[in-house]
């Protein structure tokens, strides 16, 4: 059966449809993180949304309200970028998980299209196991790392590269300008991405880390396959759990 969005329920169908058997999808992606010139500041809202409408296509599950704002500390230099502490971000979805389950469900799933959000997914997760509640979640460098390395042929990069692009020119073409793509990879940086060629991040100008301009839909759509394949089978190794 398809996806249920919570959004487009009333609260008495909401009653009928939250119970102890429901699997909760909980997206979680940026409404205001830079992604180099070539892609909007909610780029990864998009992405939450689209794999959200993906996975609730195929899935029994209902979708909530997708958290875009969240830990995002890596790329605040950047003008319009925003990041919440991680403890607000880690308290942000224990609250939104508990106001749920306070109606029947205890089995949720992060669709997380961050990385440093799972710092502050991890510690939500064990607090709401003391509840009785299990907390799953997208780890995109686990999950996404083998995916990209069988189809990049970029040198490197993970933030507004050659994969990222590339899944925004399938999942939403309209909100990627391929003309503004360019190569930005400097390696050896610590930390979060940095515009300062002098500081001890990671050296990108253009706040792109990767190379876009190799981008295609097609790559997109091989990814997004992978990647919608490996999501489900989490969700439904959380239903049998």
């Amino acid at each position: 059966m398809p996806g249920v969005y919570l959004r487009d329920l009333s609260w008495l169908q909401a009653e009928r449809i939250l119970g102890p058997e429901t699997i909760v999808v909980l997206p979680i992606g940026a409404a205001a993180k830079e992604h180099g010139p070539h892609l909007r500041l909610d780029n990864d809202e998009r992405l939450a949304d689209g794999y959200a409408r993906l996975v609730g296509e195929v899935v029994d599950v209902v979708i909530a309200p997708t958290l875009n704002y969240h830990f995002y500390p890596a790329f605040t230099e950047y003008p319009g970028s925003t990041s919440l502490r991680l403890e607000t971000a880690r308290d942000l979805t224990v609250d939104v998980v508990r106001s749920l389950a306070k109606h029947g469900p205890t089995r949720f799933y992060a669709l997380n299209t961050g990385v440093s959000t799972v710092r502050a997914l991890a510690p939500a997760a064990e607090e709401l196991a003391q509840d009785g509640i299990t907390l799953r979640y997208t780890d995109v460098l686990a999950v996404l790392g083998p995916i990209a390395h069988a189809i990049a042929e970029q040198e490197g990069g993970t933030h507004a590269d050659e994969i990222e692009t590339s899944i925004m020119l399938c999942l939403a073409p309209d909100r990627v300008d391929m003309t503004k793509a360019v190569k930005d990879f400097h390696p050896g940086g610590k930390g979060g991405l940095t515009r300062d060629p002098k500081g001890t991040a990671t050296y990108s100008p253009t706040g792109t880390w990767g190379d876009p301009t190799l981008a295609s839909r097609e790559k997109g759509r091989r990814v997004v396959q992978q990647l919608l394949t490996a999501i489900v089978a989490e969700i439904e190794a959380l239903r049998a759990s």
